[in-house]
C-alpha cells in the first residue's frame, strides 16, 4: 500500500472520528487515537514546501478553537467536535514543526 494513501486515510479517519464522537459516538481511547492519527498525518501528508502554510493555518485554527472553548458560547456538540479536532490537528502540527526545526537547523551548518 502506498504511504500517501495511508496518510490520506489517516486524515479522513481523524476528521470523521472527531465529528462522529462529537455528535455522541463512543470510541475507546479517543484522545490517543486522534493523537496517533494526527502524528501519521504530520509525517505522511505535509511536505516541507507545505509546512509553513500548514503551520500558519494550524495556529489560526487553534486560536479560534481554544478561544471558542474558553468562551463557552458553543453548544456542547460543537465544543466536543472542536475539542477533538484540536487534539487531532495539534499532533500533526507537532510533527510538522519539529520537522521544520530540524530542516532549519541543518541549513545553519
Amino acid at each position: 500500500m502506498n504511504i500517501t494513501i495511508i496518510g490520506r486515510w489517516a486524515f479522513i479517519l481523524g476528521v470523521l472520528l472527531s465529528v462522529l464522537t462529537g455528535l455522541g459516538g463512543r470510541v475507546p481511547a479517543l484522545m490517543t487515537t486522534l493523537f496517533i492519527l494526527g502524528l501519521i498525518v504530520g509525517f505522511l501528508n505535509i511536505t516541507e514546501k507545505e509546512s509553513s502554510s500548514f503551520l500558519i493555518a494550524v495556529i489560526a485554527f487553534l486560536v479560534i478553537g481554544v478561544a471558542g472553548l474558553q468562551l463557552g458560547q458553543l453548544t456542547a456538540i460543537i465544543a466536543a467536535i472542536l475539542n477533538n479536532l484540536v487534539i487531532f490537528v495539534s499532533a500533526a502540527a507537532l510533527v510538522v514543526s519539529v520537522k521544520q526545526i530540524l530542516v532549519m537547523a541543518e541549513r545553519v551548518k
